[in-house]
């Protein structure tokens, strides 16, 4: 028994032994480990700043804020911002502090046309808004991706403080309704085809409707020689909401379009305005009713009556949407809200996600604006003649007639939403949506400078043209303001139906439509 115990001793020490020699290679491996995960990040760390020292590598803050060391809106203490916005014009403080008379938002984004990325777009608008109202419009869409503008402008728009500064702008390109303009449209094919027929000789609405169909024609001239590859006709109350793509881009989202689609239709979402003091409706309204399209119909029917609120229809004013068109041949417009080929009937899709923003009445003085540009007589038959729908008929009646006050209670019950109760109904049953996106970006653009640096850009040559002439550009030789497309001024001028041989019959131009009502009702205003 002795021997026995005597030999399994050398075998339980070595047991032990083999135990601690791997114990401790364990533990200096865990050791190493531990070290190799602290040394890792710390070296990765290191690289970076290296890397961001010496140029390398863009930090995300630093490209993207208007100040390497400063946010958007964030006040500069080394800089004479007080200074700068005292010495400005109120426009300049209207549209946002200036730092220089450059570009400071996006440092390594100069917004200029020369850009190589794909596909082009450009936009089109017939427009007599001033500054407080265009620069946004025209830069928000800059950051989504378009890249030219063909702004044919009248009225305010063409005022030499407005269109000075609209010119200084890379990619805008600036029309201006003279009578040689008049002249080359009344030549134009649309102007002497049937399609467009219905609405000539018509005021007010009709005219605009007429104006913009003739724009949009010269611009397809215009921007097949500026190599463009997508056209889109908007007003300067709308702004594109491009979701749907992987990014917040208008770009991105048409190039994700199949090459055989010609036209992209975009339906319209209408704003819906909470206050009656809204100044700047692109960064004070968040709240929208979605457009038909983008609604089950059971939804849509089911929350009809209450979503009208005592209105003639859904939305306010039209509801069809707006298009963008490819540029290719026989293109031609078919009204303002779509675009149709002289050889083909086009391959139009129409999206899921993506719409247009459509700011409608957002503020009370739009009433009052609406009825100075228009001379009908404020009936009930008068303003069919003027007006397509029946909304703008009603609020043309009641600026045209009613007292301040009136118009005040009138727009709070027909287009101001102040039942809380009803707005959260009609949010969580999706026919109300908050949409930030734009208000963010164009509140971030006027936070940085921007537009206040677009317009002391310009002030320069701007202040030599005031000083040699007090005249609007408007009343300047060759411009014209009283001369209307559709009123029968002289035979010259006239449609030529007769004259026009084996001409090609086509159906009539698409104009503003309300969206679907419920059978077997109708409301007046």
């Amino acid at each position: 028994m002795a021997g026995l115990h005597s030999s399994s001793r050398p075998s339980s020490s070595s047991s032990l032994s083999s135990s601690s020699s791997s114990s401790s290679s364990q533990q200096v491996f865990t050791s190493r480990l531990l070290l190799l995960l602290t040394l890792l990040p710390l070296t990765l760390a290191f690289f970076a700043f290296v890397l961001q020292w010496r140029g390398g590598l863009t930090d995300p803050v630093t490209r993207w804020s208007p100040d390497p060391f400063q946010f958007p809106g964030m006040d500069n203490p080394g800089s004479n911002v007080g200074s700068d916005r005292r010495s400005g014009s109120d426009c300049v403080d209207l549209l946002g502090r200036s730092k220089s008379p450059a570009f400071p938002y996006f440092k390594d984004w100069k917004f200029d046309v020369g850009s190589d990325l794909n596909p082009k777009i450009c936009i089109i608008s017939s427009t007599s808004a001033g500054l407080e109202q265009t620069l946004p419009w025209i830069f928000y869409h800059k950051v989504i991706g378009v890249s030219t503008f063909f702004l044919f402008v009248e009225g305010k728009a063409a005022s030499p403080n407005v269109s000075k500064v609209l010119e200084s702008i890379p990619g805008v390109k600036v029309i201006y309704r003279t009578k040689e303009l008049e002249e080359q449209q009344a030549k134009s094919r649309i102007w002497n085809e049937t399609w467009l027929a219905s609405f000539f000789y018509k005021p007010c609405n009709y005219e605009l409707f007429v104006k913009q169909s003739l724009n949009m024609e010269m611009s397809i001239v215009m921007a097949r020689d500026a190599g463009m590859d997508w056209i889109i006709h908007l007003d300067t109350d709308e702004l594109i909401h491009p979701v749907g793509a992987r990014e917040y881009s208008l770009r991105q989202l048409l190039a994700g379009v199949p090459g055989n689609v010609d036209m992209v239709v975009f339906p319209n979402y209408e704003s819906s305005v909470e206050r009656d003091d809204v100044k700047e409706p692109f960064t004070e309204v968040s709240m929208f009713k979605k457009n038909y399209d983008h609604l089950p119909k059971d939804v849509y029917f089911g929350n009809y009556k209450e979503s009208t609120r005592g209105n003639p229809n859904y939305f306010l004013t039209y509801g069809n949407g707006k298009s963008a068109a490819r540029i290719q041949d026989h293109l031609r417009p078919n009204g303002a809200h779509r675009w149709h080929n002289y050889m083909k009937t086009p391959n139009e899709i129409k999206l899921d996600e993506a719409a247009v923003l459509h700011y409608t009445y957002p503020k009370f003085s739009d009433l009052t604006s609406r009825r100075d540009r228009c001379g009908c007589k404020p009936t009930k038959e008068d303003v069919k003649r003027c007006f397509m729908l029946e909304f703008d008929r009603a609020a043309f009646i009641i600026a045209s007639t009613a007292t301040e006050e009136e118009m005040l209670r009138w727009y709070r019950e027909h287009v101001v939403w102040t039942d809380k109760e009803l707005k959260l109904k009609l949010l969580r049953r999706g026919i109300l949506t908050r949409i930030y996106a734009p208000m963010v970006i164009i509140q971030g653009l006027r936070d940085s400078g921007l537009f206040g640096s677009v317009i002391q850009s310009a002030q320069m040559t701007l202040s030599k043209e005031i000083k040699s002439s007090n005249t609007s550009r408007v009343d300047k030789p060759g411009m014209i303001s009283s001369r209307k497309i559709g009123v029968k001024e002289t035979t010259a001028t006239a449609r030529r139906i007769l004259e026009i041989p084996n001409e090609t019959s086509y159906e009539s131009a698409i104009p503003p439509l309300s969206p679907p009502i419920l059978d077997g009702l109708h409301i007046g205003i």
